[in-house]
């Protein structure tokens, strides 16, 4: 049996690397800068953490336009196909062990460091230097240095949210089945239904932060509870705007009749990185808002 040889296409030297390295490095010298200058007012380090991002996304738009003229130019081949697959897969496990660090930090407080502060396992004398009349439940409220703030709920908003993502994982899983049809009406409704779940979701997090900073006093300097939940919640909220925006672009690439029924790989990537986040949101609605 003679096995079809094929073509490995290998793109021409670009800048788009190095342009997307500036960007990052402008992003976290920015938003290092701009937090070491919230409490002294002023400094440069808000318009140095806006340049970068409009850095990244300028060589977002000019990466991905290179790409999709590859693509739809037919210089890809199975072998390339596969590349793409392989790299959108370490890609999510990348992002998993990230939101893993996270978790792990949160199981460690509540399984390990409250109790010790408490007193538990033969901690007696660490709960009395440290922090005498400590009391060992979770979340906590109470900072060491007096400041009391709330626990955000479970229901309400956080419940809002969580059926408006999880509805749209159910909505891009029938925006791909409509397109693996070649129903491209179906696929467009349902793809558009999504993006604006996707966005109500992100709508109903802004709201969420601002009931918490203003009503409830849970700021991300609110002690151990405020800095998880934030941390938690905005990286995840990042990364929701993320995929809307992903979306939004393979939404405009299908109008421009992008994409059959046979290779589709784009949509799949994006359907990919969405079914994730809403993973995500799940595990952080029950540890976070519930337990």
């Amino acid at each position: 049996m003679t096995v079809k040889q094929q073509a490995y296409y290998v793109p021409a030297q670009s800048a788009w690397p190095i342009i997307g390295a500036i960007g990052l490095f402008l992003i976290a010298f920015g938003a290092g800068s701009f937090i070491s200058q919230l409490k002294q007012g002023g400094g440069s380090g808000g318009y140095i953490l806006l340049l970068g991002i409009a850095v990244i996304l300028f060589m977002l738009v000019g990466w991905f336009r290179n790409v999709i003229h590859e693509s739809m130019s037919g210089l890809y081949s199975e072998q390339m196909d596969r590349s793409f697959r392989q790299g959108m897969s370490w890609f999510i496990i990348s992002e998993i062990m990230f939101f893993g660090a996270f978790f792990g930090a949160l199981f460690y407080v509540r399984m390990f460091a409250v109790p010790w502060l408490g007193g538990a396992s033969n901690n007696l004398m660490t709960h009395e230097v440290l922090w005498p009349g400590f009391q060992a439940i979770w979340p906590l409220t109470l900072t060491p240095d007096g400041t009391t703030t709330e626990a955000m709920g479970w229901a309400g908003l956080p419940l809002i949210n969580t059926i408006l993502l999880l509805t749209s994982s159910f909505t891009l899983h029938f925006a791909h089945t409509s397109l693996e049809a070649g129903k491209r009406s179906a696929l467009t409704a349902w793809l558009g239904a999504t993006i604006v779940l996707g966005l109500l979701f992100l709508s109903g997090q802004v709201l969420e932060y601002i009931y918490a900073y203003r009503d409830m006093g849970l700021t991300l300097d609110a002690g151990i509870y405020g800095n998880t939940f934030f941390m938690l919640t905005g990286f995840h909220g990042l990364h929701v705007t993320l995929g809307a925006v992903f979306l939004i672009v393979l939404f405009m690439r299908i109008q421009k009749g992008h994409f059959t029924p046979e290779h589709h790989f784009a949509f799949q990537a994006g359907s990919w990185y969405w079914h994730f986040v809403d993973v995500v949101w799940l595990c952080l609605f029950v540890f976070v808002y519930i337990l």
